[in-house]
This record gives C-alpha cells, structure tokens and sequence, in this order.
C-alpha cells in the first residue's frame, strides 16, 4: 500500500500510511500457515530465466448457486507473472494440455513445469504433450506443497483478495472478477521479491537486460 501511495502523491511517511491503514480496519485476514522446513531439490540450484520455469496448480471455490468451481493457476516462477488463470467447473488433463498449446504459442516452451501428483497432471495427456515439447515435468513430493512455494504463495493472494471476497453467481461472472484480478496482480501489485516492481515491469526488464526485446 506505501508502495502504491507514492506512486500516486510522492514520498509518504512509512509509519504514518501503516498508523491510517490500521485505524482503517483494512487488513486482509490472513490464515495461519504451518511453517514447512525446506528442502534441498535439485531444480532449485538451476539459474533460471524468464519463460523457463513455470508451475501450475488447481484450486476449488464455490457459486452462489452451490456448484463447484475450479481454476488452474500457471505462474512463470522466475518473474512471478501469472501467465493464466483457466476457470470452469471441470479442467481435465485435455483441457490442461490445451491451455499450455496456447501459453506456448504467447510465451515459447518452458524447460521445466513444477506442480503436484494430481490426477489432471500424471495422466496420458500431459505425459505425452511434455514428450512432445520436451518438457520437463517436475512433480513435487506429496505432502509437500512448499516445494512449489511461489505457486503457493500466489494461490494464498488469490484465495484471500478475490475468491473470498466475491460471491460468484455464475462461471462467466467469476471469469471476469478473477481475470480483472490478475491483470491488476501483473501490471500494478508491487510485488516485494521482485524490489516492489510490477512482474510485467520485472519481465520487461528481465527481457531488455538479456537483450531479447
């Protein structure tokens, strides 16, 4: 938020933007997470870059009407940009493969996926679009979702600012709530890992220092 403030009316008092915010009652609440020891994998010591390592996962919501709702998040983990957020009641291992058609034909390939055991991601489809493209698919260890922790992370900011502050009436409706969502994540959320940059103004950069675009 101070971050944004100064975009907006210059240099602000740090104490003073936290002193407004509390008096405010606008702190999102957050749920408590258990502390997860990390460890060692051999894909993490890799330097990575922009469009290389992506990782993907499904998350659940609910409509006003009951029905069940998923959305499969993919994530670029060097830049932090949310590369899509596919939304429908049903995203099975075909329509997993379909979405990464697409990411590849506006991204290019990645060399490495990282995302759990599930079902829509040790099936046929996905094994043989991988073998294709030559992708690595990096499933982490079960139990073990920190070893997916940008994903996870992403996913904690997606549940506690959007999809619990919003009753969805229908998918078309959720579509466009969680879309205008994560357009705003990309292109105006100071992200503090990436020194409170954009990841769209991160990528851009990321692209000019390696002389790409």
């Amino acid at each position: 938020m101070h971050v944004l403030l100064e975009r907006e009316i210059g240099t602000i008092d740090r104490k003073r933007v936290q002193r407004l915010y509390r008096l405010e009652g606008l702190a999102v609440r957050r749920r408590k997470r258990k502390r997860a020891a990390r460890e060692p994998r051999g894909a993490t010591t890799q330097v990575w870059q922009r469009g290389e390592a992506w990782a993907m996962d499904f998350m659940q919501d609910v409509l006003g009407d009951g029905r069940r709702f998923r959305t499969l998040n993919v994530l670029d983990t060097v830049t932090r940009e949310c590369l899509a957020i596919e939304v429908d009641t049903s995203l099975p291992g075909q329509r997993v493969v379909r979405l990464l058609d697409q990411l590849v034909a506006w991204h290019g390939k990645p060399r490495r996926i990282t995302m759990d055991n599930g079902p829509e991601f040790t099936g046929r489809a996905l094994d043989q679009w991988a073998y294709a493209h030559g992708v690595a698919l990096d499933f982490i260890d079960p139990g073990k979702p920190m070893q997916n922790g940008h994903l996870e992370s992403f996913n904690g900011k997606l549940r506690d600012e959007c999809l619990n502050l919003h009753w969805f009436r229908s998918v078309p409706e959720a579509r466009g709530i969680i879309g205008a969502w994560k357009e705003e994540y990309n292109t105006e959320r100071p992200h503090s890992a990436l020194d409170d940059q954009t990841p769209a103004a991160y990528a851009a950069e990321h692209w000019a220092a390696a002389g790409l675009r």
